[in-house]
């Protein structure tokens, strides 16, 4: 998906009813939930005795993750061109990310009626499958499959996430967890690419994608005794209709893909899929998400929101950032991605500033911070267009925009779990995931379009071959769109409270 500390993310499927206690201002301490024993312990911590091997297993999890996009990202290419399915290179992102889009729905509903249990051991399993399958693929057909059941497996399994986090952890304890969550990502950041080629290069592609798959073990031998134990069985009342949601999710899965096709193929005839891919993303996705999102109210429909606005112009302008960097500045395809490196420190250093215990009461402040300086940052990085810029000032200005990330991605994850009642946490992080990854592949694929129509030329050839010559001004419009959309966002953070 990304390499970097995601939300994991994406989280999402809250429908009307779901939504209304949280979206009315009320927090979760008065929507039903119990006192927590632990609150009681204020010297406990997410490595205490109580928490020390849930938080381990969990965060392996995610390391997982962070190490699977960043490798697997590195052997991409070179796995296209051997299985002469360059052409369908985007697809094996894009599969990935319809099938993210459907388990994300599936693991709210789940996680909320049965446990987290489930939907994390099936999801891990599915994970581990689809590289399985990729790895040996002898046609990219069946790789694209493989990416597709790998996807299902990560949606399955970050929200399921979210919900261990609300049932297991005091509130006091989030904000902590979510840092280590971003921690988890700062070694697979540096080391990742630099292994993942080594091994692409020395042994072949297909043992990154049949290697990780090792690491599956450790995560589920941790992870799944103390989910069962702390927060396993249903939160006690009933979530409103699950079939509904699931035909909505497979609605944003198909109208999803269907707009990406479009984005990348600059003919007149693909104004049909596109059309068609909207007119089902929109009802789907406001049947989905919490009532008043589109309009940014206060409380919960404002932070899922917010994670939307903020991940799509955060990722969408650093999806660009290498190529511009080979392209219009010479570096190599390593030097490029090795710019942005710095940024995995930075970012988990900003989600472990927003954990401090004393800065608590001014949050919505830190959020309001993080999204000044991803603007900034956007905005920034299209001056090493001009020669007599350094290139390495993008490593700099990028590892600005990161720390801002941290700020606002791990805030984000505190208040949506502080304003869900236990029984509606699924569904509600399935609406922040699904917020965060569908604004990720809507404004790349406009991006994409864009950059393509102003001369850029095909961004899929360019991660391909990692060569052509690119125009400027399709850069500069590329980041122009993504930081105009983070400077909504700062407008969002003001309504984060659920009063005025």
């Amino acid at each position: 998906m990304t390499s970097r500390p995601r939300p994991l993310g994406p989280s999402r499927g809250s429908g009307g009813d779901a939504a209304q206690g949280p979206a009315k201002g009320r927090p979760t301490e008065d929507a039903g939930a119990a006192p927590d024993p632990l609150d009681a312990r204020p010297e406990e911590s997410v490595l205490g005795r109580s928490h020390r091997a849930l938080s381990i297993g969990i965060v392996s999890v995610v390391l997982l993750i962070a190490f699977e996009a960043t490798a697997v990202g590195t052997a991409m290419p070179v796995a296209a061109r051997e299985l002469d399915g360059v052409a369908l290179y985007a697809f094996a992102f894009s599969a990935f990310f319809t099938t993210s889009l459907f388990g994300m729905v599936v693991s709210g509903q789940w996680a909320d009626r049965r446990g987290p249990l489930g939907p994390v051991a099936l999801g891990i399993a599915a994970f581990g499958a689809g590289l399985v399958v990729s790895g040996l693929a002898r046609t990219m057909w069946v790789f694209v499959l493989g990416r597709a059941v790998q996807g299902l497996g990560g949606g399955l399994v970050i929200v399921a996430l979210y919900v261990v986090i609300r049932r297991a952890y005091p509130e006091r304890l989030r904000p902590a967890i979510m840092a280590a969550f971003a921690a988890s990502w700062v070694v697979p950041s540096v080391v990742g690419p630099l292994a993942s080629g080594a091994v692409t290069e020395h042994l072949g592609w297909r043992y990154v994608f049949l290697g990780i798959p090792v690491i599956v073990l450790l995560p589920l031998a941790l992870a799944l005794p103390e989910i069962r134990r702390r927060a396993s069985g249903p939160a006690g009342e009933e979530t409103t209709a699950a079939p509904r949601r699931i035909r909505l999710a497979l609605a944003v899965s198909l109208g999803a893909g269907l707009f990406q096709y479009a984005a990348q193929d600059l003919r007149w005839i693909s104004l049909l899929p596109a059309a068609l891919g909207v007119a089902l993303l929109v009802p789907a996705v406001r049947g989905l998400l919490p009532p008043g999102t589109w309009r940014s109210a206060r409380g919960l429909p404002s932070v899922v929101l917010l994670r939307g606005v903020a991940s799509g112009a955060f990722i969408g302008a650093e999806s660009f950032i290498p190529l511009m960097l080979v392209t219009e500045r010479g570096l190599t395809p390593t030097w490029a991605g090795y710019s942005l490196a710095a940024g995995g420190i930075t970012w988990a250093t900003g989600s472990w500033v927003q954990s401090r215990p004393r800065l608590q009461p001014h949050r919505e402040r830190l959020v309001t911070l993080g999204m000044t300086l991803v603007v900034l940052a956007i905005a920034g990085v299209p001056a090493v267009l001009i020669d007599a810029v350094p290139a390495w000032t993008v490593a700099a200005v990028w590892a600005v925009g990161c720390f801002g990330m941290g700020l606002v991605i791990a805030s984000t994850s505190v208040l949506l779990l502080k304003l869900s009642p236990p029984h509606e946490a699924g569904v509600n992080s399935a609406a922040l995931q699904i917020s965060d990854g569908l604004a990720n592949a809507l404004l790349l694929a406009v991006a994409g379009a864009a950059f393509a129509a102003l001369g850029g030329g095909s961004v899929a050839a360019h991660a391909a071959s990692a060569s052509g010559g690119s125009h400027p001004a399709a850069f500069a419009v590329v980041f122009a769109l993504a930081a105009l959309l983070a400077l909504g966002g700062i407008q969002v953070t003001r309504r984060l409270r659920t009063e005025g």
